[in-house]
C-alpha cells in the first residue's frame, strides 16, 4: 500500500504541471488565432472569459491523455534514474506491479473523460459556437475621424472636424438624418458629446448651439429651420452592442453526445436502406419496361423522329432520376461515416490514456532521465504520431476509404502493440536509451541542474 502511494505520488504533481503547461499553451494559441476576430469589438472581459472557458472543453480532451504520458515518463525516469526501479525489482516486485496503480488510474481517468465528452464536451462546444456567432456579427465600435463623414450608423451620416476621443466631445458637427425618409434633417452644432444609452440600445448625440434643416423631398416648396441650444439625437446602436444568443438551435456532430448521436444514426441508416431499395426498383423497371418500350416506339416509321425525341426526353429523365437517387445515396454514406467517426473518437481518444502508461512506463524506466525536457520532446514525438493517425484515420474514414472503427482506433492498436513490446522486453532485460543528444534542442529552463551539467 505504501509503495502504490509513492508510486502515484510520483506520478501526481508532474500530471497537475503537464495539465496547467499545455492549457496554458493551448489558450495561447487559441488567442494568437482568433485575436483579429475579437479586438474592437468592445467586447467586455466577462465575455472573454466566457469564449475561453468554453473552449477549454476541446483543450481538456487533448490534454489530458497527453499528460498522462508525461507523468508517466517524468515518474518512471525519476525512479529509474535514482535507481528505485533496480532496487524494487531485487526485491521482488517487478515491473508490472510497479505499473499497475498508474494503468489502474488511466482507466479511472478514462471513464471520467468518457463521461465528459458525452456530457460536459457537447454542450461547451455548442455555447462556444453560438457565443463566437455572436462576436463575428458584432460590429467595431463607432469610430470617428476629424473630417470625414461616418456611416457606420444606419441611416445616419455624421461629420465632425475635431474628435477628442478621451472625453467623446467633438466640434463644428454636420449629421444627415434619413431616418424619416422623403424627410432629410441636416443638424448642425459647435459642439456635442456623444454616448451609448444606458441599455446599450441608443446611440446618444447631446448636442450644443446648432441649427436643424428640414427638407421634404415630395414637397420641394416646405423649409423649415429651428435653432436650438441643447438638443439630443438618438439613433440605433444595436450594431455596436453585443447581445448573447440564448442556447438552443440545431447541433453539429461535435455538439452531441454518443447516445444522440446514435440515434440519428439509425435514423440515417433507416433513409439509407430505403433509397437503395428505390434506386434498385427503378433499375429494374428501367431494364424491363422502358427498354420495350423504346423499342417498340423505334418500330413505328410513321413517327421515329417523333418518338426518338420523346424516348431521349424520357431517357435523359430517368438518367437523372437515378442520379438524384446516386447522389442522395452518397450523402446518407458519408453523413453515418461522420457521425460514427465523432462516436468512436469520443471512445477512442480517452483509452489513449491506458496505451500511453504502456509507451511511458518502459520508456521512462530505459531513459532514465525524469526531467520535463525529455519527458516533452518524447511525449511530443508520440503524441503527434498519435494524432497524425487519428486525422488521417478521420479523414480516410469521412471519404468512405476506410471504416470508422479503423480510421478512429488504429493509432491505439499500433501504440498499443508497441507499448506492449517495450513493456515486455523493458521488464525482462535491462535496456538503457540514450536520448542525450536531443537536450541541446531544448531550452536549457526545462533541464534539471543535474542534466545541464551533465550535458556541459
Amino acid at each position: 500500500m505504501i509503495l502504490i502511494k509513492y508510486i502515484l505520488r510520483n506520478h501526481f504533481a508532474p500530471f497537475i504541471f503537464s495539465v496547467l503547461t499545455l492549457i496554458a499553451i493551448f489558450i495561447l494559441q487559441f488567442l494568437m488565432k482568433f485575436a483579429d476576430r475579437l479586438v474592437g469589438k468592445g467586447l467586455s472581459t466577462w465575455v472573454i472569459i466566457k469564449l475561453i472557458a468554453y473552449n477549454l472543453a476541446w483543450m481538456v480532451v487533448l490534454v489530458i491523455p497527453m499528460s498522462v504520458l508525461v507523468a508517466v515518463l517524468m515518474a518512471f525516469g525519476n525512479m529509474s534514474q535514482n535507481n528505485e526501479i533496480t532496487i524494487l525489482k531485487a526485491t521482488g516486485i517487478s515491473l508490472y506491479k510497479m505499473m499497475l496503480p498508474p494503468f489502474i488510474s488511466s482507466i479511472v481517468i478514462a471513464i471520467l473523460l468518457v463521461y465528459f465528452n458525452n456530457h460536459i464536451y457537447p454542450d461547451a462546444n455548442h455555447a462556444a459556437r453560438i457565443l463566437m456567432e455572436d462576436i463575428s456579427r458584432q460590429k467595431p465600435t463607432l469610430s470617428l475621424v476629424p473630417g470625414v463623414f461616418s456611416q457606420d450608423v444606419p441611416n445616419y451620416s455624421i461629420l465632425a472636424r475635431k474628435v477628442d476621443t478621451q472625453k467623446n466631445e467633438l466640434e463644428e458637427l454636420t449629421i444627415y438624418d434619413y431616418s424619416n425618409l422623403p424627410k432629410v434633417n441636416i443638424v448642425t452644432a459647435s459642439k456635442g458629446k456623444i454616448y451609448l444609452s444606458r441599455n446599450q440600445k441608443k446611440l446618444i448625440m447631446d448636442l450644443i448651439n446648432g441649427e436643424i434643416h428640414e427638407a421634404d423631398n415630395s414637397n420641394p416648396l416646405e423649409y423649415r429651420r429651428l435653432r436650438f441650444q441643447h438638443h439630443k439625437i438618438a439613433m440605433p446602436a444595436d450594431q455596436f452592442t453585443f447581445e448573447q444568443s440564448t442556447p438552443g438551435g440545431p447541433r453539429g456532430d461535435r455538439e452531441l453526445g454518443a447516445q444522440d448521436m446514435l440515434k440519428i444514426v439509425d435514423s440515417l441508416e433507416v433513409i439509407f436502406d430505403k433509397t437503395q431499395q428505390n434506386l434498385n426498383k427503378k433499375i429494374s423497371q428501367l431494364a424491363g419496361n422502358n427498354l420495350i418500350t423504346t423499342k417498340s416506339f423505334l418500330e413505328d416509321n410513321l413517327f421515329s423522329k417523333y418518338l426518338y425525341v420523346r424516348v431521349n426526353q424520357r431517357i435523359k429523365a430517368d438518367e437523372s432520376s437515378i442520379l438524384n437517387v446516386l447522389y442522395s445515396i452518397d450523402y446518407y454514406k458519408k453523413e453515418i461515416n461522420r457521425y460514427w467517426v465523432e462516436i468512436h473518437k469520443k471512445y477512442s481518444i480517452p483509452f489513449a490514456c491506458l496505451v500511453f502508461v504502456l509507451i511511458g512506463a518502459p520508456l521512462g524506466t530505459m531513459t532514465r532521465k525524469g526531467g520535463f525536457g525529455m519527458a516533452a520532446g518524447i511525449s511530443l514525438v508520440f503524441f503527434l504520431i498519435y494524432w497524425a493517425f487519428l486525422i488521417g484515420g478521420e479523414k480516410l474514414a469521412d471519404r468512405g476509404l476506410l471504416s470508422p472503427f479503423w480510421g478512429m482506433w488504429s493509432a491505439n492498436i499500433l501504440l498499443g502493440i508497441l507499448g506492449i513490446i517495450l513493456t515486455v522486453k523493458s521488464a525482462r532485460e535491462k535496456i538503457t536509451l540514450d536520448f542525450s543528444f536531443l537536450t541541446k534542442y531544448i531550452p536549457k529552463s526545462w533541464l534539471k541542474p543535474e542534466e545541464e551539467y551533465e550535458n556541459n
